[in-house]
């Protein structure tokens, strides 16, 4: 049986990019473009009509910029995965992007194979973060996690919640982390939403940054 195809919500305040992306993603297998918008207020109301699996969204537009409407979107739909367009990993945009909900970035320009990997991490619940990012995320989390040194983090998490946490910072898929813990993938998901309910994060990608904030991830 062929599996459903992902279907994706694109987002962007410029026709021309937008149109363009939609004919490219709508070309490739797996991948179904089922809506578009041309702003984050519109993108709320398009997703709400269509349901789609990742919004793969601008973060500079008029009316509601990507941000917001990360967060306005995540209310209502918390397992929806979205992916950020940007022109540039800044780093205050990355993080607001993150604490926002976002599973990833995407640079515009990417080519077809990054955009449709990302897309798919994505939808399978993954988050994406590309080399540049993820090593800078490190460098600024270092000075904070040496002032938690010798003090465990997250005192609220059980061991083996603090164990599936670290290895979620060192960004292992749920199916990696079940096979080098010797655990069911159900009890490994079961255990992350569980994380994710006690840190008071909305997704993987946020649960990321928090986790590096206390110095895990170094595996």
């Amino acid at each position: 049986m062929t599996a459903a195809p992902i279907r994706i919500v694109l987002v962007d305040d410029h026709p021309v990019y937008r149109d363009g992306l939609g004919v490219l993603l709508g070309s490739l297998p797996g991948l179904e473009v089922v809506g578009v918008a041309g702003d984050g207020a519109e993108a709320v109301a398009v997703v709400e009509d269509v349901a789609p699996d990742v919004v793969v969204m601008d973060i500079a537009m008029p009316v509601l910029d990507g941000i917001a409407a990360t967060r306005r979107l995540l209310e209502d739909r918390p397992d929806l995965g979205i992916l950020l367009l940007t022109m540039s990993e800044d780093d205050e945009t990355v993080f607001d992007g993150l604490r926002a909900g976002a599973r990833g970035f995407v640079l515009k320009g990417a080519d077809q194979d990054d955009i449709s990997r990302a897309i798919r991490a994505v939808a399978g619940g993954d988050a994406i973060l590309g080399s540049g990012l993820a090593n800078r995320i490190a460098g600024y989390v270092e000075a904070a996690a040496a002032g938690a040194a010798g003090a465990a983090p997250f005192p609220e998490l059980t061991p083996r919640e603090r164990e599936i946490l670290d290895h979620i910072a060192a960004g292992r898929s749920n199916g990696q982390i079940a096979a080098s813990l010797y655990l069911s993938p159900k009890t490994v998901s079961n255990n992350i939403s569980s994380i994710f309910a006690k840190l008071h994060v909305e997704g993987r990608a946020e649960a990321i940054v928090k986790a590096r904030e206390a110095g895990l991830g170094r595996l």
